[in-house]
Order: structure tokens, then C-alpha cells, then sequence
């Protein structure tokens, strides 16, 4: 069965097993005791330290093991943050954040910090004179993921890093998803990653912080990892994400190479297969591995499971698929449709069929999916006296009120309108990029008596 969700977590990579096998027999004692048993397990994780800290791109003794990439980013933001207390208490992140920056910077928010979120364009990348724009005098901390972990979109890092520099601001860089495929670009502060986003084991996060950067950690002391992550240290787990870390970029250049032209494959041959989708992202600066579509008239987690019943396992941003019903908060602040949304994300060793299967297999998944939610096979213009139409699509949730949109929009005369009232947030995402992709003119938003009120003009 095809496992398309890399960017989720990788398949353990070969060397990771082979190393965490070995240090289940040799590292296991405390590496904070003299005896034997305690040196040999220092041994390891010093070994590990190098190597990931040669990987990363810093000195052994300014990177940190944590728990998770997510503990990594809480304890690099808040330890900054307090450092740098004196400056200020503003914090800058962008829009496309992982959520566990964004809930930092709630965090930082709700005890009475400020946060600014820097707008993306379409393609989810941030403008760096829009971000050098927002730094202030009492910026404590700038914080940017090196690519988007939902789109694949690569960020301008290295000229934040610049404009960060110039203002005297330390720049936090979120690397979950580009580090196993090569070094961050020089000029950070702070980086944080993740094991298994590269074929190490989970459990394992990295936290470096360049000397010089004012650090406060926060919590209770401990005298591991520098006092930066509390708790005794998963040395077999940590000696098999360093080797694997070392393994995957050794083969990244060849590796991203081939599936950079599978992806490119997938890119280009999706919207001829598929009526009505749209590709997201940016289709040059990327990451070699992931693309992500839209689909038209489809509901997220329906299309979601028709494709795992078929053998393929993908991710998605859809709000459908979330118990929130409201859209990924990156196809929100890219302006992107949200409805029926895939996330491919291959993992190294993809073969040619198993992509061109998936393609295969995605059509049909797409016209059963649409055909059993009623989605028009086309709109057909038919003219009709009314020079507006009312669809109330409360309480139904996506892709339904722009079904809905879709089957009657051809009843109304060139210049009339359709409003649609709907109280699913998606909706608010959704039928503008409807209109864009449909060549209709989105009018804007009215408050209604519940939800909102979205008006359409039809323009041909």
C-alpha cells in the first residue's frame, strides 16, 4: 500500500532501525553516572550531538535533544521570549506558522504579549520586506518555518535572516520539513526539528540555540540537556535520529532530484485528469516531495478514505477533515480553496508506478466522491427571468453551499446574483476561489440572521 503522507512522519529509515537496535544493547544506563555502563551511554550521545549538529549546522554544545519537534518550538520560543524580556515583549511570526508556533504565540498573547502574523501571498510564502516591515524596537523574537509543511512552499529565510540581523531581532526557524533534505540557510538564532520527519524515530525533537542569544528557560530546573529539556534522555532514540538525519542527507540530492520529477508529474497531469482543481503552492521554490491540490465539489474526508480503500494514504488540510469544520488556518491565509484538499507527500524510495497508479486512481475517486454529494457534471447557462436567487445552505457543511452555488448560478442572467446563506466558516474561503476559478465575480459579504450571507455575480 503506497504511503503518501511523508510529510506527517516518514518511514524509519533503515539506519535509524540498525542504530536503534545497537543502542537499545549500549545505551541504555544513565549518562550522567562515572561507572562503565553510564560513560559508554555518554559516549553515545555525544557521538549523536556531533553528528546532528554538524547536520544542522552549529556547535555540539548549542544544540539541545527534546521530546518532540513541538516541545522544541514551545521551549525555543518561550526560553527566547523570556531572554529578551527587557527589549520587549513583541513577537512576529508568519501566517503559515506550524500550530504549535501559533499556540506559542497565544500563549505569549494571552499573558499579555503582542504578536503580529505576517500575510503569505497565494503560493504561502511571505514577502521579507512585508516581514522586515513589521520589526519594532521591542521585537523580542521573529520566528519562520524554513517550507510549509501543508503546501511545501520554501521561505525566503536566508533574507528575513538578513532583515532580522539589520534589526537586531533573533530569527527562530521551524525546519521540521527541510532538514532532512539539506542545511537551513545561514543567519538564524534559533532552529527546531523533528525526527520523524526525516525516517527517525518519534519522541526525538532538536532545539539549537547559536551563542550569544539571550535564553531564559522556563519551567522547573533540571541538569539535563543544559537545562534546556527536563527528563532523562532517550539515548537509543536519539542515536537512531542523528544516524538517520546523516543517512537521508547523504542520498537527498539524488533523492530529491527523482521525486521532484514525480511530483512534477503529479502537478502537471492532476488537473488534466481531474475537472476542476486547483494546484496549490509554489511550483518552483518547494519542497522536492510534496504537493498538495484541490478538488472542486468534494468533501475532504470522503475523498480521503475512497483513496485509502484504494491503496494510497495521503494527508489533507480540508476543513472537512478536522473536528473543527473550519479551514486549515495555511489555505485560509493563502486565499486557496479548502474543500476537497490532498496533500501528497512522498517518501524516499517512491517508484514511478506507484505514483502513475495513484493517477489512476485518484479520477475515479474524485467522480465517485462528487457524484454521491450531487455536485453538477457542468454548469450549463440556462436564462431565466429572476435576476437573483437565494440559496440557503445553513447548517450543511462544505463542499455542499457551493454545490449549491454551482447548480443554480446558470439560472440567473448575465449580471444577476446569487446569494448564498451559510454558516460553515470554509464558506468564507471557498466561494470566493469558486468565483476565481469559475470566472464569476464574487461581490463580498453580508451579515445575515445566522452565518453570513456571500453574494456572486455572474459574469458569463
Amino acid at each position: 500500500m503506497p504511503y503518501f503522507d511523508a510529510a506527517s512522519a516518514a518511514p524509519l529509515h533503515p539506519v535509524a532501525r540498525q542504530a536503534l537496535l545497537a543502542a537499545l544493547d549500549e545505551g541504555w544506563a544513565d549518562p550522567a553516572r562515572l561507572h562503565r555502563e553510564g560513560r559508554r551511554a555518554r559516549l553515545l550521545l555525544d557521538a549523536a550531538r556531533e553528528a546532528a549538529a554538524e547536520a544542522v549546522g552549529c556547535r555540539p554544545d548549542e544544540l539541545t535533544f527534546t521530546s518532540s519537534g513541538t516541545r522544541a518550538v514551545h521551549s525555543g520560543i518561550s526560553g527566547a521570549l523570556a531572554g529578551r524580556r527587557r527589549v520587549g515583549r513583541h513577537l512576529v511570526v508568519s501566517a503559515v506558522e506550524h500550530s504549535s508556533v501559533l499556540h506559542s504565540a497565544a500563549t505569549h498573547e494571552s499573558g499579555g504579549g503582542s504578536v503580529t502574523e505576517v500575510p503569505v501571498d497565494v503560493t504561502g510564502a511571505v514577502r521579507a520586506q512585508a516581514y522586515a516591515s513589521v520589526l519594532r524596537e521591542d521585537t523580542a523574537l521573529a520566528c519562520l518555518q524554513s517550507a510549509n509543511h501543508e503546501v511545501g512552499t520554501e521561505q525566503p529565510v536566508a533574507e528575513v535572516a538578513e532583515a532580522c540581523r539589520a534589526a537586531g531581532v533573533p530569527l527562530l526557524v521551524d525546519a521540521a520539513q527541510s532538514l532532512g533534505w539539506g542545511p537551513v540557510p545561514a543567519g538564524w538564532s534559533l532552529l527546531t526539528a523533528s525526527a520523524h520527519k526525516w525516517g527517525g524515530p518519534a519522541g526525538v525533537g532538536l532545539l539549537a540555540v547559536r551563542k550569544g542569544v539571550r535564553f531564559a528557560v522556563q519551567g522547573p530546573a533540571d541538569e539535563r540537556e543544559s537545562g534546556r529539556a527536563a527528563g532523562f534522555e532517550d539515548i537509543p532514540a536519539i542515536v537512531a535520529a542523528a544516524a538517520s538525519l546523516r543517512a537521508v542527507r547523504a542520498e537527498a540530492a539524488a533523492e530529491s532530484v527523482r521525486l521532484r520529477a514525480l511530483v512534477d508529474r503529479i502537478r502537471a497531469r492532476v488537473p488534466a485528469l481531474v475537472p476542476d482543481v486547483e494546484v496549490v503552492g509554489d511550483p518552483v521554490r518547494r519542497l522536492p516531495h510534496l504537493v498538495t491540490f484541490s478538488c472542486l465539489y468534494v468533501d475532504g474526508e470522503t475523498l480521503l478514505h475512497e483513496l485509502d480503500r484504494s491503496g494510497f494514504s495521503v494527508s489533507s488540510g480540508s476543513s472537512c477533515t478536522s473536528s473543527t469544520l473550519t479551514p486549515s488556518h495555511v489555505l485560509r491565509a493563502m486565499g486557496v480553496l479548502s474543500e476537497g484538499n490532498v496533500r501528497v507527500s512522498l517518501p524516499a524510495g517512491t517508484s514511478e508506478e506507484d505514483v502513475d497508479h495513484f493517477l489512476e486512481a485518484l479520477p475515479p475517486a474524485v467522480a465517485g466522491v462528487r457524484e454521491k454529494l450531487g455536485a453538477p457534471a457542468a454548469t450549463v447557462p440556462s436564462p431565466a427571468p429572476a435576476a437573483s436567487l437565494v440559496v440557503d445552505a445553513l447548517g450543511r457543511r462544505c463542499p455542499i453551499p457551493v454545490i449549491e452555488l454551482a447548480k443554480v448560478i446558470g439560472e440567473v442572467p448575465v449580471g444577476g446574483t446569487v446569494t448564498v446563506l451559510s454558516d460553515d466558516e470554509a464558506a468564507r474561503l471557498d466561494i470566493p476561489a469558486w468565483c476565481a476559478m469559475r470566472e464569476q465575480e464574487y461581490v463580498g459579504e453580508e451579515p445575515a440572521d445566522r452565518g453570513s450571507a456571500y453574494v456572486v455575480r455572474r459574469l458569463s
